[in-house]
């Protein structure tokens, strides 16, 4: 079951083809998933086509962190050629950055899906959540990013080392292959000792691509976190007329998200970019909103390209949608509500937003929410109960404005 000098024991040749099997079995699942159709037919076998993928990958973290192990313990079987320097450090560079893309992989997998609700539960007997890892979509988006690299990095590993393996076969002609697939003993067991400076470069390779997927996405977070800004569409005039001599307020921050519940849990969905052209008279308590959102910007969790598709927001076809309504401030305390329509995916709805506003002087802040059922707007007709999307779609509005001089 031991290594030696010469020759891989039974428990190394365990590990690399049960985790070769596990890595084809994670891709193949992974593309298949990627090219399905999103929508109700294909929901349960997308559901369990993600399961298993993503059990399969924290299955096979598990067992490189054992491999690992069980190599740093281990006498690593000397080179065949030994005299081809140049060769076998590359050849052992990649090896140590492929154990690094079996950790990164599945782990950046695991910890993106255990800081969202993730659309396809890890199956028993792992857990879906993690020690430390906060339920964020920040986090989220950074192991995501991170994954995403990580995936193209393994992809290449792999791709190097069966290049290797075929070139000892039919090259080299030698028992490279032999050792790993029967155990052979080969080599001079007299040769020098592998050097420290492949584990050492593959550790190097991976602080670089976790550095360069990380600062990536704080560069995307930073851009879509600008105050958000979309041109209005001119193709539906708008139906609110302003109130005559109420000052306008510039939008100088702001948050639109909404809340729907997936498979029985909430998952939260964000448009980044939409603008409000807004006016309202602080000693009247009356004004108009009108507000341009670019539904193209949604993100939902591991859902987003299914909200995007032709059964929900369909975004090919329909990319704007538009919050027009009066408001009215109630009594003389902070509460407001803002009564009009809005329209999406080319249906417009009655909605009221109830929404409290604090002034104080030229600044504003407010925050507010409405309530909207996706079946109004004919959004996911295939799913016609609750058990996988639910029918409330709650949403909050958080800005900050600032009073036009």
């Amino acid at each position: 079951m031991t290594n030696t000098k010469n020759s891989y024991g039974g428990l190394a040749r365990f590990f690399h083809w049960a985790i070769a099997l596990l890595i084809l079995t994670a891709f193949a699942l992974g593309i298949i998933g990627d090219n399905m159709p999103r929508n109700a037919e294909t929901v349960d076998t997308l559901k369990t086509l993600y399961s298993v993928h993503k059990t399969v990958g924290v299955t096979v973290f598990i067992l490189a962190v054992l491999r690992i192990i069980w190599a740093i313990v281990q006498p690593r079987p000397v080179p065949l050629h030994p005299e081809k320097k140049l060769e076998t450090l590359a050849a052992e560079v990649m090896h140590w950055a492929l154990y690094g893309a079996l950790v990164v992989v599945p782990l950046s997998g695991w910890v993106m899906h255990a800081a969202e609700v993730g659309f396809a539960n890890i199956w028993w007997p792992f857990g879906q959540g993690l020690p430390f890892v906060p339920k964020s979509e920040a986090v989220s988006h950074a192991a995501g990013a991170v994954h995403g690299v990580a995936v193209f990095v393994l992809l290449g590993a792999v791709v190097a080392h069966i290049a290797g393996a075929v070139k000892h076969v039919v090259i080299d002609k030698d028992d490279t292959m032999a050792r790993m697939t029967k155990g052979v003993s080969a080599g001079d067991a007299s040769t020098s000792s592998h050097s420290l400076i492949a584990p050492l470069a593959g550790l190097g390779l991976w602080v670089i691509v976790i550095g360069g997927a990380l600062a990536g996405n704080a560069m995307a977070v930073e851009t879509a976190a600008a105050p958000a800004e979309v041109e209005a569409t001119q193709d539906e005039p708008s139906g609110i007329m302003p109130v005559t001599d109420a000052p306008e307020w510039t939008v100088t921050d702001g948050r639109l998200s909404f809340k729907v519940a997936q498979s029985g849990a909430p998952i939260e969905g964000v448009f980044d970019t939409w603008n409000a052209q807004i006016t309202y008279d602080v000693d009247t308590g009356l004004g108009t909103v009108s507000v341009n959102i670019d539904t193209t910007s949604l993100t939902l969790g591991s859902v987003t390209s299914t909200a995007k598709g032709p059964e929900f927001f369909n975004t090919d076809a329909y990319t704007t949608s538009i919050f027009e309504a009066e408001i009215a401030r109630i009594e003389n305390g902070p509460a407001h509500v803002a009564t009009g329509d809005v329209t999406l995916i080319g249906q417009t709805v009655p909605v009221l937003l109830e929404f409290d506003l604090q002034v104080d002087g030229t600044a504003a802040k407010m925050t507010g929410q409405a309530l909207l059922d996706r079946r109004d707007f004919g959004m996911g007709q295939g799913y016609a109960d609750e058990s996988t999307v639910g029918f409330a779609v709650d949403i909050t509005v958080e800005l900050t404005a600032q009073r036009a001089e």
